[in-house]
């Protein structure tokens, strides 16, 4: 079965779900960075060109909502998946990060046999 090797940023300001998703995406041969705040989580989009960015919602300051505008502002910002990766579930929050140009809308916890397979393995 062939693999696709993506370049995934995953971003969210709880570390230990950041750096435990990171790993499992890493061990399924994906090219894998981390950050933990918006701010950080916009200047790596730009020097990792990501294919995916997996983006927690509720963090402080610059929020993944905030984040994932200004990466589609960006000069490849129409190339990449933006997947909200949350604890909200509500109807509103996914007519939300439709409307802020996300493509998927996961709620945590993720299992990589959720609707997030399309996106990081085939």
């Amino acid at each position: 079965m062939a693999r696709f090797e993506c370049r995934i940023l995953v971003v969210d300001d709880n570390r230990d779900h950041t750096d435990s998703t990171a790993l499992m995406l890493h061990l399924m041969g994906h090219h894998v960075e981390r950050a933990y705040d918006g701010e950080n989580a916009i200047e790596l989009a730009k020097l990792f060109a990501p294919d995916i960015v997996l983006l927690n919602l509720a963090m402080p300051k610059i929020t993944g909502v905030m984040v994932a505008q200004a990466i589609r502002q960006g000069e490849r910002g129409n190339l990449v998946h933006l997947v909200a990766l949350t604890g909200f579930a509500r109807e509103e929050d996914r007519l939300l990060t439709r409307a802020a140009g996300f493509d998927a809308h996961l709620v945590k916890p993720v299992s990589p046999d959720d609707d997030c397979g399309r996106y990081v393995h085939q």
